[in-house]
Parts: structure tokens; C-alpha cells; sequence
């Protein structure tokens, strides 16, 4: 079963001391055991899909991770990605214009960077620990209609990261056609196994494939 939940997960490394050598293990280590992509800084987007050329998708992150860039500057990020070979694309919500209500402008900057991302995967990661049930709710019909493919939990950079409410939460409310992504504090098969359950399409974590290592 292990073997079979990695086939959900964007294996990943986004610390800020993160080195070549480190990312090259990661995408190493991702090919090795079948995850669905490796998510790493924009930094090193082209230099690892140069290195891992179509055994691997590589995934990035934009806006990150606090999410307050402009419109602008996240579509360039996007676009440059992309260019450089990224096949998915995570990107973070302003939170601050949706606590202000801004719902328009919010769906319009996913809608931008959705056409910038064309057919890439785009996920929108909303930051569910700073938000109320409510704004949970309010960002699942704000994804859903801008035309994202994939609703995220977290960064795993904020005060907490995914819980099997908000993924139970987000999965109800999200329409057709949109996954979820549960990323941040992964630490475990059980838990994996229980996000999956719940309706969790992807996993961000890099703490499975280390388990898997530590048990050979």
C-alpha cells in the first residue's frame, strides 16, 4: 500500500538553504519510487527538467509563499516556469483581498494564471490555516469557477498545514473537475492513506520517501 500512495505525491523541497545537490536527490529519489512529480524552487525548474527530461513532471511554486505579489509578477513567474520546462504550477491566493472580500479580483489573477499555465496543471493553495470555515468554502466556488485544476491546502510554511477537515471540507465543496491537494505536516502512511480517503487527489510531502529509505 505504501508503494501505492506514492503515485499521490509531489515529492518536495522548498527550503530556502535548498542546494543542486539536494534538488538532484529529490528528483532522484521521486523516479525511484514513482511520485507523481517533484516540487522544488523555481530557481532550479530548468536545470531539473533538463535532468529529469520526460521521466518526471516538475512542479513549482509561484507567489510563494506568501501569496501578496501582483497579478502581474505571478503570471511572469508562471509563464518563465513553464518556459523553463515546469509541467505544474503552485500558486498562493492573496488572503489579504480575500479577508477584504475582493472575490472578484481573486478569481480573476487563478483566471490569468491559469492561461498562462495553457494545459500545465495549475493548483491554488489558499492557506487554509489562516482562514475561516466560511472563506474556505467561499475559495473551493472561487477555484471552481476561474478554471483551476487542483484546490491546496497549504504552503507548509504558515502556522499549520493540512487537516483531514479541511480536506474532507474542501472535497464537498469543490465543483466537478476540480482535485484537492493536502500539503504540509505529511508525516506519516496512516495519515496519507487517511487524506486519500477523504478525497485527497495529491500530497505534498517529503517525508514518505524518507521513511521508505529508512525501512531499506
Amino acid at each position: 500500500m505504501n508503494q501505492e500512495i506514492m503515485k499521490y505525491v509531489d515529492h518536495t523541497l522548498l527550503s530556502q538553504t535548498a542546494t543542486w545537490e539536494e534538488i538532484r536527490e529529490i528528483l532522484e529519489d521521486a523516479m525511484k519510487y514513482g511520485a507523481a512529480s517533484a516540487c522544488i524552487p523555481a530557481a532550479y525548474v530548468k536545470q531539473a527538467a533538463q535532468y529529469a527530461g520526460q521521466k518526471l513532471p516538475v512542479c513549482t511554486v509561484i507567489g510563494f509563499p506568501n501569496g501578496y505579489s501582483t497579478t502581474e509578477v505571478k503570471v511572469f513567474e508562471a509563464r518563465d516556469a513553464i518556459e523553463k520546462g515546469a509541467s505544474e504550477i503552485d500558486m498562493v491566493v492573496n488572503v489579504g483581498f480575500l479577508k477584504d472580500r475582493r472575490y472578484k479580483e481573486v478569481e480573476e489573477e487563478i483566471r490569468a494564471v491559469k492561461e498562462a499555465c495553457g494545459d500545465r496543471i495549475l493548483k491554488v493553495i489558499i492557506e487554509t490555516c489562516l482562514l475561516t470555515e466560511e472563506e474556505k468554502i467561499k475559495m473551493c466556488e472561487i477555484v471552481t469557477r476561474a478554471g483551476a485544476d487542483y484546490i491546496k491546502t497549504s504552503t507548509g510554511f504558515s502556522t499549520a498545514g493540512a487537516t483531514f477537515a479541511d480536506v474532507e471540507l474542501m472535497k464537498r465543496h469543490v465543483g466537478e473537475g476540480v482535485k484537492v491537494k493536502a500539503a504540509g505536516g505529511i508525516s506519516s502512511f496512516a495519515d496519507a492513506e487517511e487524506f486519500v480517503r477523504l478525497g485527497a487527489d495529491r500530497l505534498g510531502t517529503s517525508r514518505l520517501i524518507r521513511l521508505l529509505k529508512a525501512e531499506e
